[in-house]
């Protein structure tokens, strides 16, 4: 029998009305996600702000280094309409500069030049261990001008000289080896040749500059890592970098600077506790302005202005978690970082009678019991108190606690053997 001509009409027209709703519905949802990611996402870096560039620069550079012209024309710089000449270009007689193209430029422009428009950061950064204290680590202080030996001073790691056994190994080593291994990390803080110190570009890589990039722990991940500063490791261990590998994704990279809450990072990052402003903390290139101990020091002590350095970090903490739990954390790991200053004293006491009895050669590292000796303190010591205060149990045990045990062990054994070779 065949279908009625009105009733097919009436099953026609349900469908295209339905049709019409799903449609409707799809396009007001996807109006409201992109209206959310607006209000969270930058869209800066998404359009090349060089594509219709005739900068001289950006002509010919599009030609020599096509990758350094994409990666600059995406950058938040480029956007603000920052010229290549702004950062580059200088006079002749200016230190370190070439010749190039009628021009004189900087290959690598220094923090003066990043330091016009970023004066309040690299001020900041200026009064860290990232700056001279980094630089001084591998080369020592003898080489500084007075102006820098004063910066050096002025700054808490400045107080005191953890550096000379560092300084010992660097030049046994060679520059042939340490082009690749020291430098490499420390140049952080070098002094360039129109004296400005540091190089932002360590961390804030060329020339993109972008902001997701720098706030990811991947970036820290270049220097901080290994058996005498784990911080990756120990970070990745912990809850927050639990958090971070399996969420991550989902937070809100590119947000601006100064305004970062919970709801752009739901647990921290390396940048969201040293640097960022988060919460009611301001934003501090001084990566040492939150820290309550000098933990890289061979005995810790409190750093001065702790009380006020506790504060900010807390206030980052109370963002998440409430005032008794932090409060327990920090009288927690105080007393750990005492315990392990109290192991690296006891090696200190049982080597005493070596130096008692001069038998202790004045070469730095020319036998197995100096090796032994900063092991003890510089990779374990200091791996225990970092895997306390970023919550990674495995570092502050196997790789930290255990070994210095170890480590003390060797000791009472070599220096018996001494003892025992002197008085036949």
């Amino acid at each position: 029998m065949a279908e009625h001509p009105q009733r097919s009409f009436h099953i026609n027209k349900i469908l295209l009305i339905s049709l019409v709703i799903v449609i409707v519905v799809l396009g007001f949802s996807l109006v409201i996600l992109a209206i959310g990611n607006a209000g969270t996402r930058s869209t800066v870096g998404k359009v090349d702000a060089l594509a219709n560039s005739q900068d001289e620069c950006v002509t010919c550079h599009r030609k020599e280094s096509p990758g350094i012209v994409s990666q600059y024309g995406h950058s938040s710089m480029a956007s603000a309409d920052v010229k290549c000449v702004d950062c580059h270009e200088v006079t002749a007689n200016y230190p370190g500069s070439v010749s190039h193209e009628g021009t004189y430029v900087l290959q690598s422009p220094t923090v003066v030049k990043c330091q016009k428009c970023h004066e309040q950061e690299v001020a900041q950064f200026l009064k860290s261990r990232h700056a001279i204290p980094a630089y001084v680590a591998y080369a020592g202080s003898e080489g500084l001008s007075p102006s820098q030996s004063k910066e050096y001073q002025s700054i808490p790691e400045g107080a005191f000289d953890p550096q000379k056994a560092r300084n010992a190994i660097f030049a046994l080593e060679g520059p042939e080896i340490t082009r690749f291994a020291c430098v490499a990390c420390h140049e952080i803080g070098k002094p360039a040749e129109d004296g400005s110190t540091g190089q932002c570009q360590k961390c804030h890589l060329r020339h993109e500059f972008s902001l997701e990039q720098s706030r990811r722990a991947e970036t820290c991940n270049n220097c901080h890592i290994g058996p005498d500063h784990p911080q990756w490791e120990i970070y990745f261990e912990s809850a927050h970098g639990i958090a971070y590998s399996t969420m991550s994704e989902a937070w809100n990279w590119d947000t601006d600077p100064g305004t970062l809450t919970v709801k752009d990072f739901s647990a921290p990052t390396c940048s969201i506790c040293h640097i960022s402003g988060f919460g009611r903390t301001p934003t501090s290139h001084d990566v040492g302005d939150r820290l309550t101990w000098y933990l890289a020091a061979q005995i810790s002590t409190r750093r001065p202005g702790w009380e006020s350095n506790i504060s900010r970090m807390q206030n980052i903490c109370l963002e998440c978690h409430n005032e008794v739990f932090i409060k327990d954390f920090y009288q927690a790991a105080d007393k750990e970082t005492e315990a392990i200053n109290a192991l690296v004293q006891e090696a200190d006491s049982i080597i005493q009678p070596l130096k008692d009895k001069n038998l202790l050669t004045k070469a730095p590292f020319d036998e197995p019991i100096d090796f032994v000796y900063f092991e003890n303190w510089h990779h374990y010591g200091r791996t225990a108190k970092f895997g306390a205060w970023m919550q990674g149990a495995d570092y502050t045990q196997w790789h930290g606690a255990y070994e210095m045990l170890k480590d003390l062990a060797e000791l009472r054994s070599l220096v018996g053997q001494k003892i025992n070779v002197s008085n036949p």
